[in-house]
């Protein structure tokens, strides 16, 4: 649906997208929004040192941008790429006034002075606290799907800033809070225990939680030892386990929510120790240490998963633990855990001091995750594969603009990917959990984001 325009058209050759903007919208500090300020703020990632990663992957394929009226804008590729979409749907390509852009203390960073077009106007932030918003009351410009027009219902909203899971649920139980997200299988009684407290869930689309594994080194460089660690765990039983039944098993590195999810995949592969065991032999990896656990020449079969702290939710360290405690009892792995700070995980990241990566993206388009994840010039390529078959079906998928062609070109990634190299081991589909009180209405959820949606629906009874 779209939001600050009427609609586009994309040109038959795929490398023009023509976007048709609303005139009656302003940023909140006054400044006209319109094809010039869509231009000013696409040119500021071309600034340099600004965002360059974006530059680098969002916006590699963007030739320029032309303002065609104060109503028509052109964006003009140098090659077609359909996720443009996906990009100018999401924060990053959030549209900020063209007088901030000049003059923010600090744009990076963000703050007061940086000026949107959205329903709330940022009143006051104080760090690692919280953040409050006051209503726009000008707003007037809200899209076809959103619910109700016209300004917000509510004055103003604080986002408390609180990183324990036990603190937030606290926080809701006790009053402090209306609204809280983030909340682990094991606080979910004390929700729904409650009749003043509700609790909903929805699947974030994108990609699911997935441990990717590094084919640089050994001793992930051998296909049956990645096959190996996969048919040793249970993952269904881990699960169960960690989540007491609240987890969507993954079968696939594309969430099951995605269009492009290949169902195909499910109940192919995983749980079989036998197999694990024995691809562990052919590999091998014939003698065991006092402990247990798997060695080769004297070496133990050791591999490692760096976790940065600030990055860990949904109790993915304790999923970490239980893999481990998993690999060692049915195949004689050792999964080393490390959950450090962040310098230290992205050093060991960039040094190759990793055998398994874990991440999950919750991308509009699922492709935006896949060619983040693994094509060879992937920002965040961590299995060191560069294949020029995979490279191409991702360009496919990335340049397609018929769905059925795009799909088919995902369905092929996810096999060889998942099936035929065993480069991933998929975990669970990443969901929201949202808590809060009944006096709360209008609450969404926002698939891409893993937050609560837009407040912009939200209002309070008395």
């Amino acid at each position: 649906m779209p939001w600050l325009s009427t609609g586009h058209e994309v040109s038959a050759d795929g490398r023009a997208y023509t976007f048709k903007l609303r005139t009656d919208v302003t940023f909140s500090d006054g400044t006209k929004f319109d094809a010039a300020a869509v231009k000013a703020n696409i040119d500021q990632f071309f600034v340099e040192g600004y965002n360059p990663a974006v530059r680098a992957v969002q916006l590699r394929n963007l030739d320029r941008v032309e303002v065609v009226d104060p109503a028509t804008v052109v964006f003009h590729l140098k090659q077609p790429d359909v996720l443009l979409l996906d990009f100018l749907s999401s924060p990053q390509g959030a549209q900020v006034s063209p007088k901030s852009l000049k003059e923010a203390k600090n744009l990076k960073a963000g703050g007061p002075d940086v000026a949107g077009t959205g329903p709330f106007v940022l009143d006051h932030y104080t760090a690692g606290q919280e953040v409050v918003f006051r209503r726009n009351a000008a707003y007037h410009w809200a899209p076809a799907n959103a619910g109700h027009t016209g300004p917000a219902y509510l004055d103003q909203i604080t986002y408390r800033f609180l990183k324990e899971s036990s603190v937030r649920v606290g926080a809701l139980t006790s009053g402090q809070v209306q609204v809280v997200e983030g909340v682990p299988a094991t606080d979910e009684g004390l929700i729904t225990a409650n009749p003043q407290l509700s609790l909903s869930r929805g699947l974030n689309s994108g990609s699911a939680y997935s441990y990717y594994f590094n084919t640089t080194h050994a001793p992930f460089d051998d296909l049956r030892v990645r096959q190996a660690f996969r048919e040793a765990v249970d993952v269904d039983a881990v699960l169960s386990g960690v989540y007491r039944g609240t987890a969507t098993r993954a079968w696939s590195v594309i969430g099951p929510t995605s269009p492009f999810y290949d169902k195909t995949l499910e109940k192919t592969y995983g749980g079989d120790a036998a197999k694990a065991n024995k691809l562990l032999d052919e590999a091998g990896w014939t003698t065991r240490d006092a402990d247990g656990f798997r060695t080769r020449d004297g070496k133990r079969l050791t591999v490692r998963l760096v976790q940065s702290a600030p990055f860990v939710r949904d109790r993915r360290d304790v999923l970490a633990q239980a893999v481990q405690a998993q690999v060692k009892q049915s195949a004689g792995i050792d999964l080393n855990v490390a959950v450090v700070d962040q310098g230290t995980a992205t050093q060991a990241l960039t040094d190759g001091q990793y055998e398994v990566f874990d991440n999950s993206r919750a991308d509009t388009d699922a492709g935006a995750a896949l060619n983040l994840l693994l094509h060879s010039g992937g920002a965040i390529n961590r299995t060191g594969v560069k294949d020029p078959a995979l490279d191409r079906l991702l360009e496919q998928g990335q340049a397609g603009s018929d769905q059925a062609q795009r799909q088919t070109a995902y369905q092929q990634v996810q096999k060889l990917t998942v099936t035929d190299q065993a480069l991933i081991l998929p975990l669970y589909a990443p969901a929201d959990q949202v808590a809060a009180s009944t006096t709360v209405g209008g609450l969404g959820f926002e698939p891409t984001a893993g937050v609560p949606g837009s407040a912009y629906n939200l209002w309070l009874s008395k």
